[in-house]
C-alpha cells in the first residue's frame, strides 16, 4: 500500500532536491530529510512527473513534487511482553522510566529483551511508523546500567519533532548521581583540571570534547581538539562522611554524548559510585563512613545515575511536559544508608 504525497516548491528553494523537498513537505506528513533522501534514491519522488533519484538534483520555485509513501512495515525486530513501568503515554508517544540492566535498542550482544522488543509488544498497532517501519522511535538513550526517563515516539511526527527539540537542545534532562568525594569551587585540585570551571551557585561546569577511546571502543575518552563538543553541568545536593567522601548530585546536559556524565565526573576526580568503567573502586578512610556503609557504597555494583526529570513540549500539541521518577530501589537503598534520616 503506498499514499502519494503532491505539493508545490514554493519560492526560492535549496539547491538540493533533498533539501528543498524537507522544506516544504506538508508538515503534517512529517518526513526527515533523511527519509526524503531514501525516498529519492528508491525512485519514489517525480519532479514535474519525471523520476528524479539524485538528492543534489537541482529544482525550481513552482515545480510540481509527487511523493510515493510506502505504508509502514512491520519491524524485523520481534515484540516481546516484558513488563514496562508507563508515566505517559498517547497517541504520538509514550514516556517510560527504564529499570537498570535494560538496554534501549536490541544491538550485537543484547539482540532482544531491550526497551524496543518492550515497546513493540506493549504498544501493539498503535504504532502508525517511523521512518517506514512499524517500530518506536527512539529519539535519546540512556545506559544499561542508567535507570530513569525515556520518551519515545509511536509515529513519524512525533519522532521528526522530538529529534528536533534533543537537535537544539531544548530537551530538559535532569540526572541524580552519587559520586566520590563533593566538587567545591574553593578546591584548589578541581580548579586546575582541564575544561572543569563554576558558575554562580557552586555548579560545577565540565566543558570538554568526546570521543571513542583509541584503544578501548566501549569507552569515552576527553579531548580539547577533534571529537564533539560536550557540556555537563551538577550540583550537590548532600554530602556523607566525616569528612565528605560521598556526595549525591543533580547533574543536567546541556548536550547529550554517550557516557557523557559519568565521563566528565570522572575526568574531574569524582567517579560515579559502581561506575566499573570510569568510577573505579575507590578507598574510602575508615573514620569517614560507618564500615556497613562504607562496605554498601563499596559493593554497589551498577553506576549510581538515575534520569529523575524529563521535559520537553509535546511535538503535536505544543503543550509542555514534565514528568519526574524517583529513585529506583538500589539507590534509593543506598542513600538511606549514607543518610538514615532520608529512610
Amino acid at each position: 500500500m503506498h499514499r502519494r504525497i503532491t505539493f508545490t516548491l514554493a519560492e526560492a528553494p535549496p539547491p538540493r532536491l533533498d533539501k528543498a523537498l524537507a522544506r516544504d513537505v506538508p508538515e503534517a506528513e512529517a518526513l526527515s530529510r533523511t527519509r526524503i533522501a531514501r525516498l529519492i534514491e528508491r525512485g519514489a519522488v517525480r519532479v514535474d512527473g519525471q523520476v528524479v533519484r539524485d538528492p543534489r538534483y537541482i529544482a525550481a520555485a513552482g515545480t510540481q513534487i509527487d511523493i510515493e509513501v510506502e505504508e509502514a512495515e512491520e519491524s524485523h525486530i520481534l515484540p516481546q511482553d516484558i513488563s514496562l513501568e508507563v508515566v505517559f503515554e498517547d497517541a504520538d508517544l509514550i514516556v517510560v522510566n527504564k529499570p537498570a540492566g535494560m538496554v534501549v535498542h536490541p544491538a550485537p550482544g543484547s539482540p532482544d529483551n531491550t526497551l524496543v522488543n518492550a515497546l513493540l509488544a506493549h504498544c501493539g498497532d498503535d504504532l502508525s511508523g517511523v521512518g517506514g517501519m512499524k517500530r518506536p522511535g527512539v529519539v535519546h538513550r540512556i545506559d544499561k546500567e542508567t535507570s530513569g526517563l525515556l520518551v519515545v515516539a509511536k509515529s513519524d511526527a512525533a519522532h521528526h519533532g522530538l529529534a528536533a527539540q534533543f537537535e537544539a537542545h531544548k530537551v530538559e534532562r535532569y540526572y541524580q548521581a552519587l559520586v566520590y568525594g563533593v566538587p567545591d569551587a574553593n578546591d584548589p585540585r578541581l580548579r586546575g583540571v582541564k575544561g572543569a570551571s563554576f558558575e554562580p551557585g557552586n555548579i560545577l561546569k565540565m566543558t570538554t570534547q568526546l570521543a571513542r577511546h583509541k584503544t578501548d571502543r566501549q569507552r569515552q575518552a576527553v579531548l580539547f581538539q577533534g571529537g564533539r563538543h560536550a557540556v555537563t553541568r551538577a550540583r550537590t545536593i548532600a554530602r556523607f562522611g566525616t569528612p565528605p567522601v560521598v556526595a549525591l548530585m543533580e547533574c543536567w546536559l546541556e548536550t547529550g554524548r554517550t557516557h557523557q556524565i559519568r565521563v566528565h565526573m570522572a575526568h574531574a576526580g569524582h567517579g560515579l559510585i559502581g561506575d566499573p568503567v570510569y568510577g573505579g573502586r575507590r578507598k574510602i578512610a575508615k573514620t569517614a563512613l560507618p564500615e556497613a556503609v562504607a562496605d554498601a557504597v563499596k559493593a554497589f555494583d551498577r553506576q549510581a545515575l538515575h534520569a529523575a526529570v524529563l521535559g520537553f513540549e509535546h511535538p503535536l500539541s505544543g503543550e509542555n511536559m514534565r514528568f519526574e521518577a524517583a529513585l529506583p530501589e538500589d539507590m534509593a537503598a543506598l542513600l538511606a544508608a549514607l543518610d538514615p534520616t532520608r529512610a
